[in-house]
């Protein structure tokens, strides 16, 4: 059986955040998001270093956030697709609930300055795979 996520017409998506899938767990809803960065098949992939730096960007600033850190189950780029990335969050939620925690967020990326956390040798198994001046392009580009 073909999987729900090969059933949507990538065609027509465009950046944004949509409600990919809500899963019950011990009877608790977790809702997965699907941020689109990137039209697929259209525009250019992200590439490896802004994607990783996005990705240690967003897991810091969602597992601290005031409100949403206890909400926080995962949040990871689409991995070979590269047009954004995914967040699970526990509770049922739509996209436009947690649109001013995304606006939150992308104002925390395109103005981050200094060492992206977690970018060391220590702490990272690829850590030089980063490129903070695209990823603040990138979020000051969709926001």
């Amino acid at each position: 059986n073909k999987i729900t996520s090969f059933t949507i017409d990538h065609i027509r998506l465009i950046p944004e955040i949509y409600v990919s899938r809500k899963d019950s767990v011990n009877g608790h809803i977790i809702t997965t998001f699907d941020i689109r960065m990137t039209s697929p098949n259209d525009e250019p992939v992200m590439i490896t270093a802004e994607i990783h730096t996005i990705e240690h960007l967003g897991a810091t600033f969602l597992r601290n956030h005031e409100v949403y850190k206890d909400q926080v189950i995962y949040f990871w780029s689409y991995g070979d697709a590269e047009p954004g990335f995914y967040l699970l969050l526990a509770d049922d939620l739509t996209s436009s609930e947690i649109l001013p925690l995304m606006k939150e967020m992308f104002f925390f990326y395109r103005s981050f300055k200094g060492e992206v956390p977690g970018a060391s040798a220590k702490d990272c198994g690829n850590y030089l795979d980063m490129n903070l001046p695209m990823a603040n392009f990138l979020a000051r580009k969709i926001s």
